[in-house]
């Protein structure tokens, strides 16, 4: 049986009108909604056909809602599943536009693109533009760059990937047709280049959708509002339906999406919106900003509640915490305080009695280190520390949370160098990252077979089984070492091999390297033959000869068929763009799943005894007992002081532009009829970045329930401190010295 604390029993009075709640991390929001829809359907007499309709961010979130509802419903004697519909907002868009496809101007028979086959749809549209426009980069890239291949090629269409994608998605959320845009456009005096780039990108891609019959996830939100809009009766109709509407993850809210739940709930409905204002970190991916959620509970036609009580974690590391909370509240830079990054409520303990008490406090548990360790030596330490702290507690939980997957992928390499158990949580697992990359230095030296370090790795690729064999490991370097050396590749690919065996190896190991070798070079000539087939079929054929574990063959054949993909959207890629795509993969800056890798709610507690290492993003709604933050510089979490790098911000564009805020800036300004000015946007841009990172900041402490160690390095050699870090460090130094004050005192 539920056993609600005093402000979650404020909430669960809720009965009619419109409710707002600021939820604390670990504050039990989702089993207070829950209980709070068990609740409702015990005592509210629902008609036939009535509802209490339960909107949540992600499909993970809606089992675990059904779950925890039919728990509490079967207490009380009613049928479980039965009087309420738990739907992501995209399902329950989806669910609105199937029943009227003609309403939102679609055939019945519409199908629905991923974003996987939305980003291809996209990429060839961007292709496309780019043959038509090839001068086009020349007008953004830095001078240096502006007549290298590539980054007029490759960089170019990367950057206008993003560019394009965020422009895209306001002007849907804007509700801004591609036909309205070039009205806009057509009537304005003066030039707005990026948007007519992205506007014209955006009508290619529409015709691309229109052509399939198809929508995207984006359009699913923006068809249910006007659908919603234009359709009265029906409106009416899911009104009647839809008795409460309870939604879950507030804080992650778009205007449209805020806009559906309005129009449903209605001005007499009964509308309850929980969030965490401060846990919004999804504003450089989406259209969402916590701001809506923040307007709604300040709202005076709104009941504003709190759920302030957390049993989460230690008392340590909530006042660390809120010591976040205050410092952003007087944040040293005037623009990022004004962005109000993060808000009150503050975390409070449970109170006494309450079935979730808060750890044991342990103020030694929480290390906030200086030292500018570079990124290695970072790595070294925090895996020592985790298999310390592993095999001290065998049925512990612990994560190492990185702000990005390339980091998390470093941190892994340690982990396995050391023997300590892990499991990851990133964009691919380690066993489809090695794989991935494995191909990737095959075509990589197929796309330039001159290369003799590029010949050096396709040996180790070759050779990549007898890796753990240390006598085998110490041979494949000596040998690797020798094909670097070589000046002419053709001394063994072509029949040549004697005379470089003689300069280069030792006469005791001629004779069985000489054979090996042989077959080694006839591996190579039969790849280099086959390098003017098809992109998949290449993968297969290279990925026959290299793999013998049965995942491994089919993490290649997965491997083929995204390449294939690939091919079709973009006719002119060659070989080295397919290798460069695989070594974004490899290095874990692109999303690929292999076999194996697993797409369901990660449950911490599932792996005790483990270190998990996954992306603070990831992290969200997770917890363990120990947690490591690394890489807390002014890179990963920037504070826009003069020193900072953004990521949005790249080296090759002019002026340090950030193009996407730059379209958007030009998509506000044609819808509005303002002015534009160069520039603005990517200064605004750094503003509103930094207040994200300081809430992804306060996400990865408050996912620590006993131990916290945060660190921080020197990336390529140029980074910094981050100065949230160093505030923290400088005010946690002042409470351990006040600690051991009062403790000499007693």
């Amino acid at each position: 049986m539920f056993k609600p604390r005093p402000k979650q029993a404020e909430v669960l009075k809720f009965r009619r009108g419109y409710m707002g709640v600021a939820a604390v991390p670990g504050s039990g929001k989702t089993a207070t909604l829950s209980y709070l829809a068990a609740r409702l359907l015990a005592e509210t007499e629902l008609s036939r056909g009535q509802e209490i309709l339960i909107v949540t961010l992600v499909n993970a979130a809606v089992a675990n809602f059904a779950r925890q509802i039919n728990s509490y419903v079967k207490d009380d004697g009613f049928l479980p599943g039965y009087g309420y519909r738990v739907r992501t907002l995209h399902s329950l868009a989806h669910d609105i536009v199937r029943q009227k496809p003609t309403a939102a101007g679609l055939d019945d028979n519409f199908t629905i693109v991923d974003d996987r086959e939305s980003g291809e749809l996209l990429a060839s549209a961007i292709d496309a533009w780019i043959r038509r426009n090839p001068e086009a980069p020349d007008s953004y890239l830095g001078s240096e760059y502006a007549r290298k291949g590539f980054y007029r090629t490759q960089k170019w269409s990367e950057i206008l990937l993003e560019t394009a994608r965020s422009f895209i998605g306001q002007a849907k959320d804007e509700l801004l047709t591609p036909a309205a845009l070039r009205r806009l456009l057509e009537r304005r005096a003066d030039e707005l280049p990026l948007a007519a780039i992205c506007a014209e990108i955006y009508a290619d891609y529409d015709r691309a959708l229109a052509y399939r019959g198809a929508v995207d996830f984006q359009d699913l939100i923006r068809l249910a509002l006007t659908i919603l809009q234009n359709e009265p009766d029906y409106l009416a109709q899911l009104r009647r339906k839809w008795v409460y509407i309870l939604e879950d993850e507030a804080q992650d809210s778009s205007r449209l999406q805020e806009s559906i739940l309005r129009l449903l709930s209605g001005d007499g409905g009964n509308w309850l919106r929980v969030g965490d204002p401060n846990q919004a970190i999804f504003e450089t991916f989406t259209t969402a900003d916590p701001k809506y959620l923040r307007d709604f509970i300040a709202d005076p036609a709104v009941d504003g509640r709190e759920l302030p009580n957390s049993g989460r974690s230690t008392h340590s590391i909530q006042k660390l915490a809120n010591q976040l909370i205050a410092w952003s509240l007087r944040h040293p830079q005037p623009a990022l305080r004004a962005r109000t990054p993060l808000t009150v409520p503050y975390i409070l303990p449970t109170p006494p009695g309450d079935p979730q008490p808060n750890p044991p406090d342990m103020p030694e548990a929480v290390q906030l280190l200086g030292e500018n360790y570079s990124a290695t030596k970072e790595a070294m330490l925090v895996s020592a520390s985790c298999q310390r702290w592993l095999s001290q507690n065998p049925d512990g939980t612990a994560a190492i949370l990185v702000a990005r997957n390339g980091r998390g992928s470093e941190i892994v390499k340690f982990l396995r160098q050391s023997g300590v158990p892990y499991v990851e949580n990133l964009n691919s697992t380690s066993t489809t990252r090695a794989v991935v990359g494995a191909l990737a230095r095959v075509l990589g030296y197929l796309a330039d077979p001159k290369s003799a370090g590029k010949l050096a790795e396709v040996y180790r690729v070759w050779r990549r089984d007898e890796r753990e064999d240390a006598e085998a490991a110490a041979e494949i370097k000596r040998v690797a070492d020798g094909l670097r050396r070589i000046k002419n590749v053709e001394d063994l690919v072509a029949p040549r091999l004697s005379d470089w065996l003689e300069e280069t190896l030792s006469a005791d190991d001629q004779a069985e390297l000489r054979a090996q070798l042989a077959r080694f070079r006839e591996q190579v000539g039969s790849w280099l033959r086959a390098a003017e087939m098809p992109i998949d079929q290449l993968t297969l054929s290279v990925g026959g000869d290299i793999f013998r574990a049965v995942s491994d063959i089919a993490t290649a054949h997965m491997v083929a068929l995204h390449l294939a993909r690939l091919a079709e959207a973009h006719p002119l890629m060659r070989l080295p763009d397919f290798a460069a795509e695989l070594f974004e993969i490899a290095e874990n800056k692109r999303r690929f799943s292999g076999l194996g890798d697993d797409e369901s709610q990660f449950d911490p507690d599932a792996h005790r005894g483990k270190v998990t290492v996954t992306t603070l993003h990831k992290a969200k709604g997770l917890e363990w007992d120990r947690v490591y933050l690394v890489s807390v510089n002014n890179y990963d979490f920037p504070s826009a002081d003069p020193d900072d790098s953004f990521i949005g911000e790249k080296w090759y564009i002019r002026d340090d532009l950030n193009l996407s805020a730059e379209a958007l800036a030009q998509l506000e300004a044609l819808r509005e009829g303002q002015d534009y000015r160069e520039g603005g946007a990517s200064l605004k841009a750094r503003i509103d970045y930094a207040a994200e990172r300081l809430r992804l900041l306060y996400v990865g402490i408050t996912r620590a329930r006993k131990a916290l160690t945060i660190t921080w390095n020197t990336g390529r050699g140029d980074a910094a401190e981050a100065t949230p870090l160093l505030a923290l460090r400088t005010f946690w130094e002042g409470e351990r010295e006040k600690g051991a004050v009062h403790e000499a005192q007693r």
